[in-house]
């Protein structure tokens, strides 16, 4: 899993039909800090995220998985929000 910061909401009008109601996020990488480490992506949305928010997606498979059913063209999914992040010594 990864962290990131939801920056944004992409709006498609055509979509492939098995995501079809399904929301689109822009997200930036960012460390524990909320420091940004990589480039923005559209994840879609399973949690309910809203911009300026921490959350943690997961990628490839593991994102198709984060959708109800077998086959998604998904490679990002935000699966929970973060309320802190804390280091144990």
């Amino acid at each position: 899993m990864n962290l990131a910061t939801v920056i944004g909401t992409l709006v498609a009008t055509v979509k492939v039909p098995s995501l079809s109601g399904q929301r689109l996020l822009l997200i930036e990488p960012c460390d524990e800090h909320g420091k940004p480490v990589g480039r923005p992506l559209v994840a879609v949305d399973v949690v309910s995220a809203a911009p300026g928010q921490r959350c943690f997606f997961v990628r490839a498979r593991e994102a198709a998985h984060a959708l109800p059913g077998k086959e998604h063209a998904v490679d990002a999914a935000i699966v929970g929000l973060v309320d802190e992040v804390r280091r144990t010594p």
